[in-house]
């Protein structure tokens, strides 16, 4: 077995990643302090075509050297806004008809594993703070918590890991 090279891999170029059709899903980031984590969640929605990230409340925006050490480029390809505030940011999104998915632990939260995606419907998740994690006006606000089920000693997965976990779970699901 051969590793391939990087012009084997037969990427988009980013004028095609623009054009191309986009998986039905946007990426709300919730006051994340971590510019690798933000950086983090570009590259993960440029691999699987998201639609759209929003950078909310105390998020860093590009262009941002620390930024790019993770993102690689991938602020240049995927759509971004900044909202300085989550809850009417979320507001704003309801009122366009996307389902608002928070990734959070809360009481009845429905686990990504039993969760399936209509394909016809849009939705957005919510990924919170790396210490206080999604505003509880919010998760009230929310039409669905979901959460990845954990069996170990911590109480939480990195906001990039868990980003990452979720954008697999639901474009796999809605392939």
């Amino acid at each position: 077995m051969r590793k391939l090279k990087n012009n084997e891999l037969g990427r988009i170029s980013v004028d095609a990643f623009k054009a191309v059709e986009k998986t039905p899903i946007i990426v709300v980031l919730d006051n994340i302090r971590s510019l690798n984590n933000i950086g983090s969640v570009f590259r993960t929605s440029d691999a699987f075509l998201i639609e759209k990230i929003y950078l909310c409340g105390i998020c860093a925006t590009p262009p941002n050297k620390d930024i790019h050490k993770t993102a690689l480029g991938a602020t240049e390809s995927v759509a971004w806004e900044y909202a300085e505030d989550t809850l009417e940011l979320i507001q704003k999104l309801k009122d366009s008809k996307i389902q608002i998915l928070a990734i959070e632990q809360a009481e009845n939260s429905t686990k990504l594993n039993a969760f399936l995606p209509d394909k016809d419907k849009k939705y957005a998740i919510v990924m919170g703070n790396e210490v206080k994690g999604v505003q509880q006006e919010v998760v009230n606000a929310a039409d669905l918590c979901i959460e990845i089920p954990q069996l170990g000693t911590k109480h939480s997965l990195n906001i990039s890991v868990t980003t990452g976990v979720v954008i697999w779970d639901l474009f796999q699901k809605m392939q």
